[in-house]
């Protein structure tokens, strides 16, 4: 799985897995020991003070690996508690308090979730030390894709819901409106995801993402609400404060965009829409595919958390330059892109994320090496964050791409090929070539072989104002059937557009 020392930082890790086969699956690995400490030890020329490693030997360590959603009814298990009992540690769900054995799985309900034994091995090599679990079943040569510590700051715990004062001189009433809502305050994640969506202020976007990803986690949010006889409806479009100075992406100075806040600007921008994607992925296609598990909701809960982080990082980065979110034109044109796949949740997974998103893993390196050559190590380290979980991102929709492919040949029997439908999705919906250089190791991270990008191109007819970057073609993306069968057929067909963004 990793070196030791790479999983002393934190106490949870989100551990994803994939198979030679292409398979993935999610754990959740628990180090209940102790960060390394100082000891004493007594030598020839004295006492010395070194680095010891946790509790000592391998067998104390307490690291643990379990799947990483209850069995019960797919509750998110990274921020379940732990407590430990007179000969055994467990893992209590935070929906319904379920407990689970780390070592055994089993619990006292009678359920059994899935656990996998840990050893700590010695590279005869290097010497150096490193943590391993069993293999699951059902797959070949599995290999580690996504390592990434439980977040200890950002989203937890929730922000404080203080009342607004009647008095208070520090803001304006308009400033003052709740993260709930007062009146009809949403009872579903659904109704959480169309209110966020509806939602201008960008801080007040944020933090109700905070609050309903916390909600949901911990059993707050009973229901995910898209198996309701009448869900609420998403918004065509995200509602944007009317401060905000939105133009086509043509129009947008690119002289200046060497200019460090200019820049971060630009990348702010992104990620506020890159928050409303994650939330209208879950609010427009739950209710056109009923069978979608909770791990679906679970995995753009999270990103619709980091994408508020990413934007938070980088708002505050902006104070730095003196320039405030908003002060600078943005465009919407990643926002076109989701218009024209809203009827289609294999051609959004394939747009936004194994497109767009893998764009960006291309591209954050060379930004992180602009801000580095700058001088800037604060926007450095902002932007590697945002792209390490970029990775997981587009693992993500790699993920679920693959899932819906899967569950076509499940219905209808045929034999698909995911790689081959991505291509054609491409084909159908982007404009002009995809072009290198390619971050083929970053690619790799989140399942996209050489197979699913090279010699790729759109192949949609540009519009006649060649100028404007991002027009639209009247023709949406086609629907897939609501009843979650993928008419992979039907969705080749219609022709749509490319949309790219610049940074």
């Amino acid at each position: 799985i990793s070196p030791v020392p790479k999983i002393l930082s934190h106490f949870r890790f989100i551990l994803t897995l994939r198979s030679e086969e292409g398979k993935y699956h999610s754990l959740i690995l628990f180090r209940l020991s102790p960060s390394p400490s100082l000891v004493h030890q007594e030598s020839d020329d004295g006492v010395r003070t070194v680095e010891s490693d946790a509790l000592g030997s391998a067998s104390n360590r307490q690291i643990y690996v379990m799947e990483a959603t209850c069995p019960h009814l797919g509750a998110e298990m990274s921020h379940a508690d732990i407590e430990e009992y007179e000969d055994s540690v467990v893992a209590v769900c935070p929906w319904h308090r379920y407990d689970f054995d780390l070592k055994t799985g089993k619990s006292e309900t009678g359920l059994r979730t899935c656990t996998y034994a840990v050893q700590i091995k010695t590279d005869q090599g290097t010497g150096d030390e490193q943590v391993w679990m069993e293999a699951p079943d059902g797959g070949r040569n599995w290999r580690v894709v996504e390592l990434r510590p439980v977040s200890e700051e950002f989203a937890d715990p929730p922000p404080l819901l203080k009342p607004a004062s009647a008095d208070s001189e520090e803001h304006t009433q308009e400033e003052m409106e709740p993260v709930v809502p007062e009146q009809n305050s949403p009872k579903t994640l659904m109704e959480w995801a169309v209110l966020i969506l509806n939602t201008p202020d960008p801080t007040l976007k944020v933090e109700r993402t905070r609050y309903a990803v916390n909600a949901f986690r911990t059993g707050a949010i009973t229901s995910i609400g898209h198996k309701a006889a009448h869900p609420p409806v998403p918004p065509a479009k995200p509602s944007r404060e009317t401060y905000m100075k939105i133009v086509k992406p043509g129009k947008i100075q690119s002289g200046k965009r060497k200019n460090r806040a200019v820049m971060l600007h630009a990348l702010a921008n992104i990620e506020q829409w890159a928050i409303d994607l994650a939330w209208d992925i879950m609010a427009r296609f739950g209710p056109m595919h009923k069978d979608l598990p909770p791990a679906f909701f679970s995995d753009f809960t999270k990103m619709a958390l980091d994408e508020s982080k990413h934007f938070s990082l980088l708002r505050a980065r902006l104070s730095a330059f003196s320039t405030p979110y908003g002060s600078l034109p943005v465009h919407a044109s990643l926002w076109d892109s989701a218009t024209l796949t809203s009827r289609s949740l294999l051609s959004r997974l394939a747009i936004i994320h194994l497109v767009h998103e893998a764009r960006g893993l291309d591209v954050n390196p060379k930004t992180i090496e602009k801000f580095r050559k700058a001088g800037d190590k604060e926007s450095v380290d902002v932007m590697e964050v945002i792209h390490a979980d970029e990775v997981t991102h587009v693992t993500a929709g790699h993920r679920w791409f693959v899932w819906m492919c899967e569950k076509q040949r499940q219905w209808d029997g045929s034999d698909i090929d995911p790689i081959q439908v991505f291509r054609d999705e491409v084909r159908r919906c982007w404009r002009g070539d995809i072009k290198g250089p390619f971050n083929i190791e970053d690619r790799e991270k989140a399942g996209l072989s050489r197979e699913f990008y090279e010699d790729l191109k759109g192949e949609m007819p540009f519009d006649n104002d060649e100028d404007e970057v991002g027009s639209t073609s009247k023709n949406a993306a086609s629907s897939l059937q609501t009843d979650g069968a993928v008419d992979v057929t039907s969705v080749r067909q219609e022709p749509a557009t490319r949309v790219e963004y610049e940074l």
